[in-house]
């Protein structure tokens, strides 16, 4: 059987490897997989997977039509009698769009923590994840297992670059506290637990995704673009500019070569503009207007008197 015909095979053994022995468990007798009507099955209010490829998910439909479904999806009970899906997002949309009316499960009694982990790190373990949703999702995790926010696991995440960086010698002893740090051990194992790639190629690469334009953002989430060629056409400062090579870098598959060839025309060409006097006024008016200055009554009078000294400038001109 190809792999394309096995698209819905989850990585619930990535998950058990993650999450312990306690995970282990599920796959015992005792919870062996058992069938539960699809309908029963909620979705949680929220989740880390963002996108679905519908491509991709109406292949998935059409194998699990004519091979069903060989992997679980992995549910735990509500108090309603109903089920919330925990890990097989995906397996369950195409399962909806092949008109299943039931579906094998695993059930485990989980709690809040558990399930947020076992949903992003089945996620992370998809091999059609792209840079983004994976970005996020370890800082997510690596802020769970911390137990800080997702913005101080960047700072030590820097923190742990920057100390690599200055202080190639491992017996500094400023590199030996941040690394023996307990926070960034836990980095190092799940990184290493993920295998995707290491925590430097994540920090130098990764991390500044997440502050390129939002428009780039949007592309890059939906799977559209590589993040290097993302990460290139977020140089270009002009909105309609930048949004024209997005367009033509999906339309044209441009190479990341003939991206940075058009960026660097478009700074030669931005650098080279020169705005004129009557466009440089233009601003300024355009500026003034919405200033506070007018609420300055000091600021307010020198406006009066440079406008006096315009004023008289024009007048001059039409005299001669």
């Amino acid at each position: 059987m190809s792999k394309k015909e096995q698209p819905y095979t989850s990585h619930l053994k990535g998950v058990a490897a993650l999450l312990g022995e306690s995970f282990n468990q599920a796959e015992s007798p005792a919870n062996s997989p058992n069938t539960v009507a699809i309908n029963l099955i909620q979705l949680p209010p929220s989740q880390p997977r963002r996108y679905f490829d519908p491509k991709k998910l109406e292949e998935l439909s059409r194998s699990i039509q004519k091979l069903g479904i060989l992997e679980p999806l992995l549910i735990r009970p509500l108090p309603s009698g109903d089920y919330e899906l925990v890990a097989g997002e995906r397996r369950l949309r195409a399962a909806q769009m092949a008109l299943l009316t039931e579906v094998p499960v695993v059930v485990r009694d989980l709690d809040d923590i558990t399930t947020y982990q076992i949903r992003l790190v089945e996620n992370l373990q998809r091999e059609d994840l792209n840079p983004l949703e994976e970005t996020e999702g370890i800082l997510e995790l690596l802020a769970i297992q911390m137990q800080i926010t997702q913005e101080e696991v960047s700072s030590h995440l820097n923190r742990m670059r920057n100390v690599c960086d200055r202080y190639k010698q491992e017996n500094s002893e400023l590199r030996h506290n941040v690394m023996s740090h307990p926070q960034t051990l836990i980095v190092e194992e799940l990184f290493s637990s993920l295998g995707r790639m290491s925590w430097e190629s994540f920090v130098k690469n990764r991390l500044p995704l997440l502050n390129l334009p939002a428009d780039v953002l949007l592309v890059l989430r939906s799977g559209q673009l590589e993040y290097t060629k993302a990460r290139a056409i977020a140089r270009v400062k002009n909105e309609e500019t930048r949004k024209q090579l997005l367009e033509d870098a999906i339309a044209y598959n441009l190479s990341l070569s003939e991206i940075k060839r058009q960026v660097k025309e478009q700074d030669i060409q931005t650098n080279s503009e020169t705005p004129s006097i009557k466009d440089l006024a233009d601003d300024t008016f355009r500026r003034l207007k919405k200033s506070p200055v007018w609420d300055d009554p000091k600021k307010k009078a020198h406006v009066e008197k440079l406008l006096a000294q315009l004023n008289a400038l024009i007048e001059d001109d039409n005299t001669n």
